[in-house]
């Protein structure tokens, strides 16, 4: 476990006990920000699926109101009209063998790809590079689509994707600590919606064990999840 410092350990005496209500958990990590640069808010949920069942797969998208905060590279695989459609809307990267071989070698510097339905044909070869990241490319996130333009323009806007990951945690950033704390709020309850929303069909039992807002430095506080 990593060992905290002294100002950490300051704010972990000053957080409220138990589970708290949303806005008071935003506001008191705001108010407890610890780093001297503009800290991401998150949110994690811990789930009681099991993530060992391909069924009970729990991954989807939300567009968040008030949009991330963050600027996001994306990578547009595409040909023809396609890609002059990804260009116009503000795609950063826009290509198809191109692209896919400089893919092969290990460059990953993009937030987002998309790929129209063509191209996945040679994408799905990138697996072993843009799985475990998080990059591939899925008809679920709306990211593999002919539609590239408007692809790009949701990405752009502020929609983040949600993916539960091997232990059946899922970790959301949902703004900067420097926005307003409804804003933040409103983002987090998006989020919240959005992964109610993924609970897998037919599951039985605790769906959302626990609930957490941090910031990237701060300390956490578990929230309450009304259902």
């Amino acid at each position: 476990m990593a060992k905290h410092g002294k100002k950490y350990r300051e704010v972990v005496k000053k957080a409220p006990e138990g589970i708290v209500e949303l806005a008071v958990a935003v506001n008191f990590v705001k108010d407890n920000a610890l780093a001297k640069f503009d800290e991401t808010a998150e949110i994690a949920f811990r789930l009681g699926v099991d993530p060992k069942k391909t069924e009970q797969t729990v991954r989807g998208t939300v567009a968040l109101p008030h949009g991330s905060g963050k600027k996001v590279k994306i990578l547009v695989f595409a040909a023809g009209a396609a890609a002059d459609a990804a260009k116009a809307a503000g795609a950063d990267f826009v290509g198809n063998e191109d692209l896919i071989e400089k893919v092969k070698g290990g460059w990953v510097d993009f937030d987002v790809a998309i790929a129209t339905p063509d191209a996945m044909k040679e994408v799905r070869k990138l697996g072993k590079v843009l799985g475990p990241r998080g990059l591939m490319p899925n008809p679920k996130t709306g990211t593999v689509t002919d539609d590239t333009a408007t692809a790009v323009a949701q990405s752009k806007a502020g929609k983040v994707e949600f993916r539960m990951d091997r232990h059946g945690n899922v970790s959301v950033p949902f703004g900067k600590l420097s926005f307003a704390a409804d804003k933040l709020v409103e983002n987090a309850n998006s989020i919240i919606s959005g992964v109610k929303g993924g609970k897998p069909s037919g599951f039985k039992g605790v769906y959302i064990k626990t609930c957490t807002v941090s910031s990237t430095m701060g300390v956490g506080l578990r929230v309450n999840i009304k259902d």
